[in-house]
């Protein structure tokens, strides 16, 4: 299990590896606040931070609604009867894996916040989201719903090797590559965690998903 770093050990890393990779463009850290205590978030906005994820509707909201000058994005599943509490706090929705949920999402008032597809690059039952041969009738569908799709997301399986998520996040990537033939604004790539994300720097992810080697394993995140 990777060790807890901290903020600046985790942007560090991540600029090492981004050098490693020989890329000019740093990927964009969310910070993943679901064990994060709110003075934790402060502290982390002190020091210049401003993407944070949360993976429950009811905590992202809370969160939004406690520090609105930073950026929210939802990162977990996402229930129909969430949207209403996910909708209004979030800068970016990573975890679109049906298409029920792009309903839901096109609904409300004003411009729906865009979007990342979420595939399941490994067949991991487990896991959310098309397999990457029905990733693009995803896209199309929400593209048809009028929501603006950034990008693709995945999650590996868990493993010790932070290598064995290699092969996910290349093949993720090759997909948003043919998809974007077809839709243009796919950019984004969210992939790589704590105990990956190196990995997922060198694979081309935009976004980098961490959490507990920034703020700790702690259960307790309401203090």
């Amino acid at each position: 299990m990777a060790a807890v770093i901290g903020l600046e050990g985790v942007r560090e890393r991540i600029a090492a590896a981004t050098g490693r990779a020989g890329r000019s463009d740093e990927p964009t850290l969310v910070a993943v606040t679901k064990t994060a205590s709110f003075a934790a978030i402060e502290a982390a906005m002190a020091a210049g931070h401003r993407d944070f994820g949360e993976n429950r509707a009811d905590r992202l909201a809370e969160c939004a609604a406690r520090f609105p000058e930073a950026r929210w994005h939802m990162i977990g599943r996402l229930q129909g009867n969430k949207v209403r509490l996910a909708r209004p706090a979030a800068a970016l929705l990573h975890s679109l894996d049906r298409p029920s949920l792009a309903g839901y999402w096109a609904r409300g008032e004003g411009a729906p916040p865009p979007v990342l597809v979420q595939v399941n690059v490994s067949g991991d039952p487990a896991k959310a989201g098309p397999p990457p041969d029905g990733a693009a009738a995803l896209v199309d569908v929400a593209v048809a719903r009028g929501l603006e799709v950034r990008g693709l997301m995945t999650i590996p399986p868990f493993t010790a090797d932070p290598e064995a998520a290699r092969p996910h996040f290349r093949a993720l990537a090759a997909l948003r590559d043919r998809l974007a033939v077809r839709h243009p604004g796919l950019e984004e790539l969210s992939m790589g965690m704590t105990d990956d994300y190196e990995v997922a720097v060198a694979e081309g992810a935009t976004l980098l998903r961490v959490g507990r080697a920034i703020f700790g394993p702690s259960e307790e995140h309401r203090g």
